[in-house]
C-alpha cells in the first residue's frame, strides 16, 4: 500500500471515528496511532514504544505552559480584569473595529511568545468580550488566533523561524522584515475578510471554558494592574531579549536571562506574580486562589488528553519515515525551489500536524541543495514558514484548542481554523513569490 494512501485512510478514519462514531478524540487518535504503526510497517514491539514517545514529547512540550497559562487566565477572567481589558479596548477601537483591535492585541502578544502561551493568554480577554458584548466567538477571535499563527510561522524570535535562519545562514533582521511585509496582507485575507463568512457559527450547547466565568467579589482592579498582569509574559519575553540585544552574555549573567526566557519559566514568574496582583492574598485568601486553580485545571483536563494523544501519532508517522518519503517525492518535482520548499514543508504538515517538525524537516532535506537553487536565503525561511503552516486539521494540537476553547463543531472547526491557516499558508508563498522578483 503506497504512503498517501495509508496517511489517507488514517486521516480519513479519524476523522469518521470522532464525527460519525462520536468517539472522543483521545480514544480516537490511540485507536488511529495503533492501526497507522501496522499499516505503516512498524514492528509490533515498537508501536506502543511510539506512542508513549509521542505523548510523553507531546506533554513535555506543553503541560506547563497550557496549565499555567490556564491559570493564570481563570484568574484574569475571575479577578474582573478581562473585563477591564475588554472594556479599555471597546473604548479604544469601538464595538465596530473590535476585530482590529483583537487582531493587534494578537500580534503584539504573539511576536515574543510561544503560540501556545499567546494562545492561552487571548482566550480570557477574547471570552470576556464575547460574553459581555454578546459577540460571535469565532467571527471577532479568528482575526486574533490568526495573528498568532503568522507570528508562530513568519517571525523570529519563535523557534522554527529562528532554527531555520540558522540552517540556511539568512539575516535575523532581514528575515523578520520581510516576514513583517508578508504578515500585512496574510493577516487581512486571513482575519477580518475571511471571519465575515463565518458570522453564523455558534458554540455547540454547553458553555465554553470562560464563558459566564464568575468574578470575585470586590472592586474591579486597575486597567494597568489588568493589562500588566494578563500580559506578563510578554513583558518578560521582551525584556530579556532586548537584554540580550544590548548587553555582553557571558557566564550567570547569560544563564539567568536564558533561565527566565523559557516559556515554561515564565508563566510561573507570571503566575506568582499575577497572584498577588490579582488574587489579593491578603484579603481573598490563598485557599479561594488555589480553587480558582483547581477548576482551571478541570477545565481543561480533555483537551491536554487530547493533545498528547495527538502526539502519539505523530511520532507513529515520524518513526515510520513518512515525512522524509514525502520530501523524496517533491524533489524529484521541477519546480522553483521556493514552492518546493513551500510544498514538501506544506506536505509534511498536512501529514505530521507539528508546524516546526515540517520546518525543520524540510530545512534538513534543502540546506544541502542551497549552493544549486540561487535564491535569497531570507526567502526560503519564509517559504518553508508559509508552508509549515498549511491546513492544520485533526493532527495538530492547535486544531484541537480552537475547537475545544471555542466549542463548536468538528465541521465548523475545519471551515474556520483550518482554511484560515490555509489562507496564511498561501498568502505567505504568494507574497514570497513576489518579493524573491526583487531581492
Amino acid at each position: 500500500m503506497s504512503l498517501l494512501i495509508s496517511l489517507g485512510i488514517l486521516v480519513l478514519s479519524l476523522i469518521l471515528l470522532t464525527t460519525w462514531l462520536k468517539i472522543s478524540p483521545f480514544l480516537a487518535f490511540l485507536l488511529v496511532s495503533i492501526a497507522g504503526g501496522f499499516i505503516l510497517g512498524l514492528a509490533p514491539g515498537e508501536i506502543m514504544k511510539s506512542i508513549s514517545k509521542g505523548i510523553g514529547d507531546m506533554f513535555g512540550s506543553v503541560l506547563v505552559i497550557i496549565c499555567l497559562g490556564a491559570m493564570l487566565g481563570k484568574l484574569v477572567a475571575e479577578s474582573g480584569a478581562g473585563k477591564v481589558i475588554a472594556d479599555t479596548m471597546i473604548k479604544a477601537f469601538g464595538i465596530k473595529h473590535i476585530q482590529a483591535g483583537l487582531m493587534v492585541t494578537g500580534f503584539i502578544i504573539g511576536i515574543p511568545l510561544f503560540y501556545n502561551v499567546g494562545f492561552v493568554l487571548c482566550i480570557p480577554i477574547l471570552f470576556t468580550l464575547v460574553y459581555q458584548y454578546k459577540l460571535p466567538a469565532v467571527y471577532i477571535g479568528l482575526p486574533m488566533m490568526a495573528s498568532l499563527s503568522v507570528a508562530h510561522g513568519f517571525l523570529p524570535p519563535h523557534p522554527s523561524p529562528v532554527a531555520l535562519v540558522a540552517f540556511f545562514h539568512a539575516d535575523m533582521g532581514q528575515t523578520l522584515l520581510f516576514g513583517l511585509i508578508l504578515a500585512v496582507p496574510a493577516l487581512v485575507l486571513a482575519g477580518p475578510v475571511f471571519s465575515q463568512t463565518l458570522k453564523g457559527i455558534v458554540p455547540l450547547e454547553g458553555k465554553s471554558i470562560f464563558f459566564g466565568s464568575e468574578q470575585m467579589q470586590g472592586p474591579l482592579p486597575g486597567v494597568w494592574k489588568s493589562f500588566f498582569s494578563a500580559l506578563l509574559p510578554v513583558f518578560l519575553l521582551g525584556l530579556t531579549t532586548v537584554l540580550s540585544l544590548i548587553i555582553p552574555l557571558k557566564g550567570s549573567v547569560k544563564t539567568i536571562i536564558q533561565f527566565v526566557s523559557d516559556p515554561s519559566m515564565l508563566m510561573v514568574i507570571s503566575l506568582i506574580l499575577a497572584s498577588f496582583t490579582l488574587g489579593e492574598l491578603k484579603t481573598k485568601g490563598m485557599k479561594n486562589l488555589m480553587g480558582i486553580y483547581e477548576r482551571s485545571i478541570k477545565d481543561i483536563s480533555m483537551i491536554l488528553l487530547i493533545i498528547g494523544s495527538s502526539g502519539a501519532l505523530k511520532q507513529i508517522l515520524a518513526d515510520s519515515g513518512a515525512s522524509h518519503e514525502i520530501a523524496e517525492f517533491f524533489l524529484r518535482s521541477p519546480v522553483h525551489p521556493l514552492v518546493l520548499a513551500w510544498l514538501i514543508s506544506a506536505s509534511i504538515r498536512v501529514c505530521l500536524g507539528s508546524a516546526t517538525i515540517a520546518g525543520l524537516t524540510t530545512a534538513g532535506i534543502l540546506v544541502p541543495m542551497m549552493g544549486g537553487f540561487h535564491v535569497n536565503p531570507n526567502l526560503m525561511v519564509l517559504a518553508i514558514g508559509s508552508g509549515s503552516l498549511m491546513f492544520s486539521h485533526v493532527n495538530d494540537p492547535g486544531f484541537w484548542m480552537f475547537k475545544e476553547y471555542f466549542h463548536i463543531s468538528m465541521k465548523d472547526t475545519l471551515r474556520s481554523w483550518s482554511l484560515m491557516e490555509t489562507i496564511v499558508s498561501v498568502v505567505g508563498l504568494a507574497g514570497v513569490m513576489i518579493l524573491q522578483h526583487f531581492f
